[in-house]
Order: C-alpha cells, then structure tokens, then sequence
C-alpha cells in the first residue's frame, strides 16, 4: 500500500515529525506506506502506484481557480502546489481512491468540485468564533455538529465533537457532487463528502492530525486507512 501524503515544502521538511505523518502512524499505517510529496514532485511520483491520499493544510488556494481575483493582503497562494494537487486529485478521482482532505484539503476539493471560498474571514464575515484560535494547535476551542449521521463522518463521532481552529478561509458556495456533514456553532462548513456514491471522500477544517489522541479524531484516519488498503487489495488483484 502506498499513500501519498502531500504537504507544503515546509511542512514536508519535517519528514517523520510531521504531525500528519504521525497521526497516520498512530492510526495503524507502517512507516514505509507514506511518501511525503509536495509541489515539487510532480514528475518523480508514480501517481499510478498511490492507493490513497491526504491532502494536509498550507497555502492558500489560488482564488483565479474559482474566478476571482485576490482581495486581501493575507492570502497567500502557491500555484506550484495548486497545479500538483490538482493533478493528483483527477488522478484519485478517476481511479476512485480514498481521499482525506484536512484545512487547505477541504477548500481545495471544494475548488475542485466548482465551490468558492471565503478569502478571509474576519474580513468579510461577522463569526462568533476565532476560527484562527490563538491556543496551542491541539487545543479544541469549538464544537462541530454533525448533519449527516449516515456519513463516514458520522462512524467517526455522534451528535458534535470539540475540535481545533487554524484557518482563516472557508467554503462559501458549496462544490457540486459534495454534501455537508458538519458545521461549526457560527454555520461555516466544517466537514464535507461525497454527495454519490464515491467509496470514501471525506474532509474535514479542522486539524485531527494535532488531536489524534482522541478517539474521535484518531477514527477518521483509521477509517481512511482501511480504505485505502483496501483499494491497494484491488488494485493487487488487477
């Protein structure tokens, strides 16, 4: 089996101390199932050879991929990364691979699926909530409400969950072929799926990979990771 893990080049400087990295150890993955990729990496990975992946926080998404132009000093995009995840996400999407997305991860599989974000949100929203919490990274400062029970999410945790907060974008206009499986206390969208009947699209705004000692958050990994060894089962049978 073989995950992709695709991160910031800074991020990605971190190797096995990476908190992404760990979570997905902590959740069952061996060492040697991850490869860590970045923008950079566009011609060396063998897309074909990846059962999974993981699309971690970083950047933001280039607004010109939703047809605006940027409105604020503080976004900060990489068109690098845009292009290889991009690319990386129709490859997933074709072969129906198990996708996580986490922070940047859901914005830019809204993106990919003809959503909008929200550039910045103190900016351009009134919210209840710091979504960019001034506490330690694995502090929870908020609650999520789950709005779909029958979703993977749903496998995760029942009814909401206390979760961190580390960005300052947001969905806006929902992509096409997603559905909301969680929002946050203000009504931002805070966990997103598949809308049909795709084996395992899931991401979520928040960071799990800072809180995986809890069960809750340790579960969307495992449930990650049991899809994709599975998909690394079929595609061992072809």
């Amino acid at each position: 089996m073989k995950i992709a893990l695709s991160l910031s080049e800074k991020e990605k400087a971190k190797g096995k101390d990476s908190p992404y990295f760990k979570a997905l150890v902590a959740a069952g993955a061996k060492t040697d199932e991850i490869e860590l990729v970045d923008g950079t990496d566009s011609q060396s990975l063998d897309f074909d050879a990846v059962d999974g992946v993981l699309f971690t926080g970083g950047e933001d998404v280039d607004p010109a991929l939703y047809g605006e132009k940027k409105k604020f000093e503080s976004v900060h995009a990489s068109p690098l990364r845009d292009a290889f995840e991009l690319r990386l996400l129709d490859n997933a999407l074709a072969r129906r691979l198990p996708i996580l997305g986490i922070c940047r991860g859901i914005q830019m599989i809204n993106v990919k699926f003809g959503g909008t974000l929200y550039q910045d949100l103190k900016s351009e929203m009134a919210l209840e909530i710091d979504h960019k919490q001034a506490e330690p990274r694995p502090e929870p400062t908020h609650v999520v409400t789950l709005t779909d029970p029958d979703s993977h999410l749903g496998q995760a945790f029942e009814g909401s969950c206390r979760v961190n907060s580390l960005h300052h974008q947001a969905i806006k206009r929902l992509g096409r072929k997603l559905k909301v499986t969680a929002h946050s206390e203000d009504g931002l969208v805070e966990a997103v799926e598949a809308a049909d009947d795709y084996p395992f699209l899931v991401a979520v705004q928040w960071h799990p990979e800072e809180m995986v000692d809890r069960l809750e958050q340790r579960r969307i990994f495992e449930q990650f990771l049991a899809n994709c060894r599975e998909s690394a089962g079929r595609r061992g049978k072809k």
